[in-house]
């Protein structure tokens, strides 16, 4: 059976949290080791900044958990032993699901490390289903390579894509558009998916949506545009606009879209390429939003972000944690974390 036929569906990230999840960075798996205590220090930020507005678990390998105790110090935060590869729970991690009586349910999806990216994932692979049975979760198993940063849903229906990512024969070879689709509909009750071309340039997970678009309602997207033709983002992101502009959602409404304006491009200075800064990586949280800014020549821009998320979400405190902390490593706030619903077992 599917979710679909118990009438589970995924909620959208704004609904009300029991907790986060979120992992404990893996030195072996880093393309920067020698940035370890400086990404352990970007983790603790965010996992603080978090434990302001719900509880917390970090789910950490066994040899972490004394750095954990030392750098994290609040009520509300806990510690789950599970051995895992690296730290990206977003991707790793079970997608949660409710029932219309308040029962949760887990999607555990198959992880194969962005197509094969970084070796071993074998550890993640088994994250997300020994999450939902410490949780003691009714759990449905997922043929699908999928990870939980290359979509969104509004909670009415819609599912937010890229063909870049969910269509790149890295993660499930022989699958039609079609077949991809089917599988969305029964694992997450939707009826619609909107699928954007690309994501943002020089991101390594072939283009999430979590970096370049999100739900900010149903029927409400916040987008994030580049304004300059000599920048590779502007065509990518103008594109994404216009397929927004003429599509409908699963109620048949068009789109209010909401820009956000890209930080000004970012090299890496050792490796020369470019890093994938996005503001549309922030993380929703009870009664907030945790946001990544970047400072330097992008503080005009952090300040905009921050206005444009004030004026949307009037009812919601804008906290901002330092987003060059982790960002080396390939991504940000929200990929790092997993939203667990209020529900019931």
């Amino acid at each position: 059976m599917y979710p679909i036929n118990l009438n589970y569906r995924m909620p959208p990230e704004w609904a009300r949290h029991i907790r986060t999840y979120i992992s404990w960075p893996i030195k072996a798996s880093m393309c920067f080791p020698e940035d370890y205590e400086a990404v352990c220090q970007g983790y603790a930020e965010i996992i603080r900044a978090i434990a302001e507005f719900e509880p917390v678990t970090i789910v950490a390998n066994s040899a972490d958990f004394q750095k954990i105790s030392a750098l994290v110090h609040r009520n509300n935060i806990e510690v789950l032993r599970i051995e895992h590869n690296d730290a990206w729970l977003r991707d790793n991690g079970p997608t949660f699901l409710i029932h219309d009586d308040g029962t949760l349910a887990g999607v555990n999806w198959q992880f194969n490390a962005w197509g094969g990216k970084y070796t071993p994932w074998d550890l993640d692979n088994q994250v997300a289903g020994e999450i939902l049975t410490h949780v003691g979760l009714k759990q449905f198993d997922a043929p699908l390579v999928m990870e939980g940063g290359s979509f969104h849903v509004d909670g009415e229906g819609t599912l937010l894509t890229t063909e870049q990512c969910l269509l790149n024969p890295n993660r499930n070879p022989g699958m039609s558009r079609e077949q991809i689709e089917a599988e969305l509909k029964r694992f997450l009750h939707i009826q619609k998916i909107v699928w954007l071309n690309k994501g943002l340039a020089g991101d390594e997970t072939d283009g999430h949506v979590d970096n370049i678009a999100c739900f900010a309602a149903p029927g409400k997207i916040l987008l994030q545009v580049c304004d300059d033709p000599q920048d590779e983002n502007y065509w990518i992101t103008q594109e994404n606009l216009t397929i927004l502009k003429r599509e409908r959602d699963a109620c048949q409404r068009s789109f209010e879209i909401i820009p956000i304006q890209q930080p000004p491009q970012r090299m890496d200075l050792v490796t020369n390429k470019r890093l994938t800064l996005s503001y549309l990586n922030f993380y929703f949280v009870n009664g907030g939003i945790v946001l990544p800014v970047f400072g330097g020549e992008a503080k005009e821009y952090d300040q905009s972000a921050v206005n444009v998320l004030s004026a949307t979400f009037p009812n919601r405190r804008i906290r901002t944690v330092k987003g060059m902390g982790i960002i080396r490593e390939g991504g940000n706030v929200h990929c790092t974390t997993q939203q667990m619903p209020e529900g019931r077992n």
